[in-house]
């Protein structure tokens, strides 16, 4: 069945924050229209992607960094940086490149020194007045995520990413198995129901009465899958999933705005035609309890660009960043809800991974997506926050390859499965830095 056989949903639900507390619900940040609310105040962001912040604050040496996640917050700060999006949950996968530790384990047990350092995270946030986005699964094998969950339920079969022998589009159409597994939507909405019910371990605050998350994410990147003919029949039970999983979470925690984790239209579906596209990710974001929309914008990902001729294939990104932009904000319109640009990455220059090493193209990308948020509030639209991909810090490959060993402690902004250096934004990014301090400032006074 295709997107014709759905209706779209229009307007979005403003959500009144009608706390259990008399006068508890000034810091919850709202939605009023297109705009976000915080302390009565229209606010808007610079953020940044910190997925590791709960495993660069766990007290277990073992795992955690102690230390690492107040500098690297304290840096942030000073670029002007107050939102980051954080991993709120990893599954231990039989998948390689995967988280290990991971918070959940198959035998339903949950890893609480883990959790405990997604606690500190919150505190030392709330120390520095910032906000955490914190995504409840991943649709990708790097934490584990929906492949595994489908993996623990189907007696233990699954697809690696990148395998010779499974060629994309086989992992997404794999993955998106998980929409249809009732078992696997059950262990799902059992975290869900876990973590948006805890009660954190240093401040001794419910998790729903706590200002400092900003919003639920249902899941980073979730796709109904690689072929066209697995998202027309996957899409019912992907559609089914978005509206039943917020709906749990409105249930469970009335206080903070709930969003899907959506990459957008063209990175979702890859090459299938661009109505589709769009037609499927306003549908995605359309429920009454999606408080607002979101866009992930990958050029080197998506072959926009040629890492060997970034300046000669720049002018590509340029209008292909600007076409999308355009698509995302037409699909926020559409439904009447916020837009934010919570992902955007570019290589540094000659396709480097070493801190320090120029950024020339990534800065101008940079400024594409900044630019983009300042016109948008010069007419009074949409777009009303901005994270980017990814806070390295003052972390550092540990070895030439650029590859995360098992057990390694110094996290950086890219992921275990991905080279590592090759998004980050390093504390020593000396022009990238300035960039986001001055897109910082700008934003601050609108």
């Amino acid at each position: 069945m295709g997107l014709g056989g759905f209706a779209l949903g229009g307007a979005t639900s403003v959500i009144a924050a009608e706390q259990s507390k008399p006068g508890s619900a000034q810091n919850f940040i709202t939605v009023d229209g297109q705009r976000f609310i915080r302390e009565g105040k229209p606010y808007y962001f610079v953020g940044a992607n910190l997925w590791y912040a709960a495993y660069a604050a766990c007290p277990d040496p073992k795992i955690g960094n102690p230390g690492r996640l107040e500098k690297e917050l304290d840096t942030l700060a000073s670029l002007g940086v107050n939102n980051v999006r954080i991993l709120a949950s990893s599954e231990l996968s039989p998948l390689k490149n995967s988280l290990n530790p991971a918070i959940q384990n198959p035998d339903g047990s949950l890893n609480e020194v883990l959790l405990q350092g997604l606690d500190h995270s919150l505190n030392l946030l709330a120390q520095r007045k910032m906000v955490a986005v914190l995504y409840l699964t991943n649709f990708w094998e790097w934490s584990g995520g929906m492949g595994t969950y489908e993996a623990w339920t189907n007696g233990g079969k699954f697809v690696e990413m990148n395998d010779p022998a499974h060629p994309w589009p086989a992992f997404p159409d794999y993955v998106s198995q998980f929409y249809l597994n009732k078992k696997a939507l059950a262990l799902y909405e059992a975290y869900v129901r876990s973590l948006v019910g805890r009660i954190n371990t240093v401040t001794g605050k419910a998790y729903v009465d706590d200002p400092t998350i900003m919003a639920w994410q249902l899941c980073n990147e979730p796709r109904p899958g690689g072929t066209k003919a697995v998202i027309d029949q996957r899409m019912p039970a992907y559609i089914e999933w978005i509206n039943r999983s917020a709906r749990l979470i409105k249930t469970l925690d009335p206080h903070h705005l709930v969003c899907v984790g959506h990459e957008g239209p063209i990175g979702c579906t890859d090459n299938l035609a661009e109505t589709f596209n769009v037609g499927y990710a306003q549908l995605a974001q359309a429920s009454a309890d999606i408080d607002y929309t979101t866009a992930h914008i990958w050029p080197q990902n998506w072959s926009w660009s040629n890492v060997k001729d970034l300046a000669g294939t720049f002018p590509n990104v340029e209008t292909r960043t600007k076409a999308y932009i355009r698509d995302s904000v037409g699909i926020a319109n559409r439904l009447g809800k916020p837009l934010v640009i919570e992902e955007f990455g570019f290589p540094r220059d000659a396709g480097s991974f070493d801190a320090g090493t120029p950024t020339t193209w990534r800065d101008r990308f940079y400024d594409l997506i900044g630019a983009a948020l300042l016109e948008s509030h010069a007419r009074k639209g949409e777009i009303a926050g901005l994270n980017f991909w990814a806070w390295g810090g003052q972390a550092r490959a540990l070895h030439d390859d650029k590859r995360m060993r098992p057990g390694e402690t110094a996290y950086l902004g890219d992921p275990p499965h991905e080279p590592q250096g090759w998004y980050s934004v390093f504390d020593n990014d000396t022009s990238t830095l300035a960039k986001i301090k001055t897109l910082s400032y700008q934003v601050s006074k609108l």
